[in-house]
C-alpha cells in the first residue's frame, strides 16, 4: 500500500516533466542532431546568440547521420580524416561549391531563410555585384549560387569581408580566409567561452573538388577537438590548411 501511495504521489509530478523534456528526448524522437548539439569542452558554455542572428541560425544547421564526406559526383572524398561531422547542406552536382563557395552558401541560406533577399549579394574580383533577384524560389536561388560560384572566390570574398576590430573576439560567422590561387576559407560555426573569458570555436569547410561542408577536427589539440582556441601569436592549423595570424574576416 505504501508503494501505491508513493506512485500516486510521484507520477502526477513526473509525467508533466517528462512531457516537457527538451534536448535529449526530443533529439531521440527526431533522430537528428544540430550544430548546437555538439558538446562544448568542460568549463565552456556557448556564447549568447540573438534570436534571428546569423550566429543563432548557424547553431540550427542540421548534421547528417553519416560522417562520410562525399564529393559532388557522389564519390567519397579520398581524405576522410579531416571531418568531425557533416552538415546537411546541398553540395550540388557540379564541381563548383568549394571553400569560399561553402561560406557564401551558408551566408546566402541564412539570408534566404530570413526573407532578406535584397541583402544576398557577392562581388567578383572586378567588384561587380551579383545580386539575388526575383523570383525568390529555390530553383532561382540555386541557379544564382552557381553563377556566384563561377565568378566569385577567395580573393573577392576576402575583399568583401571586413577586418574585426578586436583580434581576440571570435564570433560565429567569422571567416578565416586566404585569398589566392590556391586560397582557402573556413567559417566559424559556433563559439563558447569559460568563466574567465577564454574562447573556443568550431570551424567548417568545403574543399577541392566540391564536397560536403563539414565540421573540422582540431589536429593541434585532439582532446579539445572539434573546438579550436585562437593562437595568441602564430598560425591557426586546420587539417588541410594553415592560416596566418590576421587572416580572419567578418560580415
Amino acid at each position: 500500500m505504501r508503494y501505491l501511495l508513493l506512485y500516486a504521489t510521484i507520477l502526477p509530478i513526473l509525467f508533466p516533466l517528462l512531457h516537457h523534456l527538451p534536448c535529449e528526448s526530443n533529439k531521440l524522437l527526431q533522430n537528428r542532431l544540430l550544430i548546437q548539439d555538439i558538446p562544448t569542452p568542460p568549463g565552456f558554455i556557448r556564447t549568447v546568440a540573438v534570436k534571428g542572428s546569423f550566429a543563432a541560425w548557424l547553431r540550427q544547421v542540421n548534421l547528417k547521420k553519416s560522417k562520410t564526406v562525399y564529393l559532388f559526383n557522389g564519390l567519397p572524398k579520398p581524405n576522410q580524416q579531416a571531418q568531425y561531422a557533416v552538415l546537411d547542406i546541398p553540395v550540388g552536382k557540379k564541381d563548383l561549391q568549394q571553400c569560399a563557395d561553402a561560406v557564401m552558401r551558408l551566408r546566402a541560406e541564412y539570408l534566404y531563410s530570413a526573407g532578406r533577399h535584397n541583402e544576398i549579394v557577392f562581388y567578383d574580383n572586378l567588384n561587380r555585384a551579383y545580386r539575388f533577384e526575383a523570383a525568390y524560389d529555390r530553383y532561382n536561388f540555386e541557379s544564382y549560387l552557381e553563377k556566384v560560384y563561377a565568378w566569385c572566390g577567395t580573393l573577392s570574398l576576402e575583399k568583401q569581408l571586413k577586418t574585426p576590430g578586436n583580434y581576440a573576439d571570435v564570433r560565429p560567422g567569422d571567416v578565416f580566409i586566404h585569398g589566392g590561387s590556391p586560397g582557402h576559407a573556413v567559417i566559424v560555426m559556433d563559439v563558447a567561452a569559460n568563466a574567465i573569458g577564454e574562447q573556443v570555436f568550431m570551424l567548417a569547410q568545403s574543399y577541392m573538388p566540391a564536397q560536403d561542408i563539414h565540421i573540422l577536427k582540431n589536429p593541434a589539440d585532439k582532446k579539445q577537438s572539434p573546438w579550436y582556441s585562437l593562437p595568441a601569436n602564430g598560425p591557426l592549423q586546420t587539417p588541410e590548411w594553415i592560416f596566418k595570424q590576421g587572416e580572419r574576416k567578418r560580415w
